[in-house]
């Protein structure tokens, strides 16, 4: 690895989406050496202080110390690393690609031995929040050798309200795939909430502004049982683990039962409730017992 002051580190960006654009803009914003691609060539014209499109990755990567990847998918970043005029054509020895594209793992596993050909680091960085890219408060989630990430922490840090290092090659884009998994399963428990509460009678705008306003004064969260370690120490009512595990689960097998019954009265399917229902015991470690 190359050692190069953070505050010169020279940065580029390939794919000018919601996402890479805002990247692009922010650290156009703290003054970063900057070079872009987009298949699009005025893709960067209305993106405030971002340079043009360059003319090929291969350029943008001969421009750059970090280069950050935000384009759709694996199949679109693999072709942006190879070929004569990829990204890896212009590598050059002190050179970190960051991959912000959310991509399976095995696609992060073989462009990392592609990457690896050429003696570049690629690091995985899923990110989270990205309508607010422009403005530098999303989240990102790295994983990679602990030095590389060091090294371009300065960087990430001009377009992130938080970074969190997950651990070595992979963990980055672990996190942000099961992260993700949550946030579309929530999305779908809403949704089949709201379609039995309509089923039955009940004001959806007045029962989602409930939901909103419930979850805010009861501090629910889906991260509530993930550490209940964690959650057992900060709970008064309860003297030892096994005891809140047992007396949560009581509550949740009565209010999951009667939602069941209400369902199946207005022939209503919840396939996710359904699911939370039947293993609910493995939640609070009463699985088995």
């Amino acid at each position: 690895m190359t050692s190069v002051n953070e505050s010169a580190l020279r940065t580029g960006v390939i794919g000018l989406g919601q996402i890479g654009g805002g990247v692009a803009m922010c650290l156009a914003r703290h003054n970063r050496p900057l070079a872009v691609f987009d298949i699009r060539a005025d893709a960067a014209d209305r993106l405030e202080g971002v340079p043009a499109v360059s003319s090929t990755p291969a350029e943008v990567a001969a421009q750059s110390d970090v280069l950050m990847i935000a384009v759709l998918n694996g199949e679109q970043a693999e072709a942006i690393l190879t070929g004569p005029e990829g990204v890896l054509a212009g590598a050059h020895p002190g050179l970190t690609l960051v991959m912000l594209s959310t991509i399976t793992i095995d696609e992060l596993k073989k462009l990392n031995v592609i990457a690896s050909e050429k003696n570049v680091p690629l690091l995985d960085c899923g990110v989270t929040a990205g309508q607010l890219s422009a403005e530098g408060k999303m989240i990102s989630m790295i994983g990679g050798d602990d030095a590389e990430v060091e090294r371009v922490m300065p960087v990430l840090k001009e377009f992130n309200a938080e970074v969190y290092h997950m651990g070595p090659a992979g963990a980055g884009m672990v996190t942000k795939v099961v992260r993700n998994m949550i946030h579309f399963t929530t999305w779908r428990i809403g949704f089949e909430g709201a379609k039995l509460a309509a089923a039955a009678g009940v004001d959806i705008e007045k029962f989602s502004e409930l939901v909103h306003q419930a979850s805010m004064q009861d501090g629910a969260s889906v991260s509530t049982w993930m550490t209940p370690e964690k959650l057992f120490k900060s709970n008064k009512h309860f003297t030892t683990m096994d005891q809140m595990c047992q007396g949560t689960y009581v509550y949740h097998k009565k209010d999951m039962d009667a939602a069941k019954e209400l369902a199946d009265q207005l022939n209503v399917e919840t396939p996710t409730a359904d699911s939370a229902r039947t293993y609910g015991p493995e939640i609070y470690g009463l699985d088995g017992k």
